[in-house]
């Protein structure tokens, strides 16, 4: 095998055009949230007919990224990033063009593996092309884009829905994507250096399609499955999962031992850190898309807010995320990564419990103010544990097997992220439904299912350092 050649230094410019690549996918994740009711009333869609709205674009993005990862490790990430960003930019404007509902869906899948493509590229890049303090800068950039687009998104949506501009309406949250490819698309060849593997490898293709029905599986069902009531093909497909699951782990360790090129390499999954950094994944993220479902369910089912006053909720959230972003390198590099997740962890938590407290004074005249405090404590602390997510996972996968990390690492996030809402809000559900339809109630059990996921994290954490 070659000795890998590194490629030139990332500079200053090609780092703000894969972060502003970035902001495009993450986005999306969120900003459609908020335009659902005026697509409902625009397309006449039923309310399953919004769920799959919502759900085929991460499902997609997850089911494509690890393959994603490998086609970029094969033919040049940047030249997949910009292929990506084109089939984004070109499936954002079928979203925005589209008179039926079914042509919204499948411009919104086409959505999803757009951004498959463009995201490994991202930190793949940056994993190959920066070394030392430059590194950590960057993936600290990277960690702060990534969260802040995904408060951005609720907030970004409320104010074009509302503002209606050019009679465009929920449209014009699909068409704000093109302005930013065609700038990044004209940008990338510029700035981006392409990087690939030495050594080719070929495509995984029974683990690329286990993969995918492993995911298909266990986020569709857990999407469309409270709102219908659990119909038996939802259940019998989380059914399906284990086994699944199983059949993808013996198939890529007989690609492993062949001498292959697994999609998911089981040599990664040895590597204690990567295996921390996906439980961090698992748990972190599911708690955050979760958090974020379940508080805009009370600031407008429950509260009566509006769209826009209720996306307005969140700015302070993702104004102190993106700036505690901005710091965690010089904390990771005082304390150390596994340090600085603990302090994320004890951080957030506290903001969490703040957050409860102002809930139970303050209802039900909650306004949006009085949410600030518990804002502060909980961006700052999710800026410092995305930050080490990264770092973590990362930190021992060599730069040849830099996409298969990175897109593996990413493959886990967005299926927790999926999963979040899914669970925080069946416990939200449960006790609403328990309560006789008592929002606060329903929202501080959600809460505090959180803390104790939270504090499987933190204990985690100690056993990991202490190994």
């Amino acid at each position: 095998m070659k000795n890998p050649v590194y490629p030139p230094a990332l500079g200053r410019a090609g780092l703000m055009i894969l972060l502003a690549g970035q902001l495009l996918p993450m986005i999306d994740f969120s900003i459609v949230n908020v335009a659902l009711d005026a697509i409902a009333r625009s397309l006449d869609a039923t309310p399953t007919q919004l769920e799959l709205i919502v759900a085929i674009y991460g499902v997609a993005f997850a089911v494509c990224l690890a393959m994603g990862g490998r086609l970029g490790d094969n033919f040049g990430r940047r030249r997949l990033f910009c292929h990506g960003v084109w089939l984004f930019g070109f499936a954002s404007l079928l979203c925005g063009l589209a008179g039926t509902v079914w042509m919204l869906l499948l411009a919104r899948a086409l959505q999803g593996v757009g951004a498959a493509l463009i995201v490994p590229q991202i930190l793949a890049t940056l994993h190959v092309s920066l070394r030392g303090r430059e590194h950590s800068r960057a993936l600290g950039l990277y960690g702060a884009i990534g969260g802040l687009a995904f408060v951005v998104g609720q907030v970004l949506g409320g104010f074009l829905v509302s503002a209606d501009i050019a009679g465009l309406g929920w449209r014009s949250v699909f068409l704000i994507n093109l302005p930013i490819c065609v700038l990044v698309l004209g940008c990338a060849r510029l700035w981006v250096p392409e990087t690939r593997q030495n050594d080719a490898a070929r495509i995984d293709r029974p683990g690329t399609v286990l993969l995918a029905l492993l995911i298909v599986f266990l986020l569709l069902p857990l999407a469309l499955g409270p709102a219908q009531h659990w119909p038996w093909p939802c259940v019998a497909m989380l059914l399906a999962v284990p086994p699944l699951l199983w059949a993808l782990w013996r198939v890529e360790l007989r690609q492993e031992r062949r001498g292959a090129f697994p999609l998911l390499p089981p040599a990664l999954l040895r590597l204690p850190s990567v295996r921390f950094g996906l439980l961090i994944a698992v748990l972190f993220f599911s708690c955050w898309s979760g958090f974020m479902f379940v508080v805009a369910l009370l600031l407008q089912s429950g509260a009566g807010l509006s769209p826009f006053q209720s996306g307005n909720a969140f700015i302070t959230l993702g104004v102190i995320y993106f700036l505690a972003s901005l710091q965690t390198a010089r904390l990771v590099e005082r304390f150390g990564k596994v340090v600085t997740l603990r302090l994320g962890c004890v951080v957030q938590m506290t903001g969490l419990l703040v957050l409860m407290l102002t809930l139970s004074r303050a209802w039900p005249q909650l306004g949006v103010l009085s949410l600030v405090p518990g804002s502060l404590l909980i961006g700052s602390g999710q800026a410092l544990i995305v930050s080490c997510f990264f770092r973590i996972g990362l930190s021992d996968v060599p730069v040849t097997r830099a996409g298969a990390g990175g897109a593996m690492l990413t493959t886990v996030q967005q299926a927790a992220l999926g999963l979040g809402p899914a669970l925080l809000g069946a416990v939200f559900a449960h006790r609403l439904h328990a309560t006789g339809g008592d929002y606060l109630q329903a929202v501080l059990t959600a809460l505090a299912a959180e803390l104790c996921l939270m504090a499987v994290l933190v204990a985690s954490a100690v056993c990991y350092r202490c190994r």
